[in-house]
């Protein structure tokens, strides 16, 4: 479905809609009560959220810097996903250890993921002109 939509609109308030989803989702499960309905609520929304960025941001990768060097990008922006999930989990995990529960870790979660739908809506996708240096014969 995300790639449908990203097909069809801009990915930057795609990125924007999804992340927004995200942040609201991770602020609400503390306060859920953890009954079965709010758990299925924050499924469902966590849910349709979870790899719904991986098309507008592969798009957003390539628009800027072109289809060679997109995919690039786009691979370092996995990799460096890849690092914040794990600073993530530690960080929760000491939150946890220190507090007794995860509710500030799910806050701050929360709130990155609010920034990032904030931040996502002012990405520049023009490429910068590129003009090669003159080569010596």
């Amino acid at each position: 479905l995300s790639g449908w939509l990203t097909d069809r609109f801009d990915p930057r308030k795609l990125l924007g809609v999804y992340y927004g989803i995200r942040g609201l989702s991770l602020i609400y499960l503390p306060y859920s009560g953890f009954s079965s309905t709010s758990l299925i609520i924050f499924a469902v929304l966590y849910g349709l959220d979870w790899i719904a960025t991986v098309p507008p941001t592969l798009r957003l990768s390539n628009e800027a810097f072109g289809d060679r060097s997109g995919p690039i990008v786009f691979g370092w922006i996995v990799a460096g996903h890849q690092v914040g999930a794990a600073a993530a989990a530690f960080f929760g995990g000491t939150m946890r250890e220190l507090q007794g529960n995860y509710e500030l870790a799910f806050l701050i979660a929360g709130m990155t993921a609010i920034a990032a739908a904030c931040i996502s809506l002012l990405i520049n996708t023009s490429r910068p002109a590129f003009e090669p240096e003159p080569q010596a014969a």
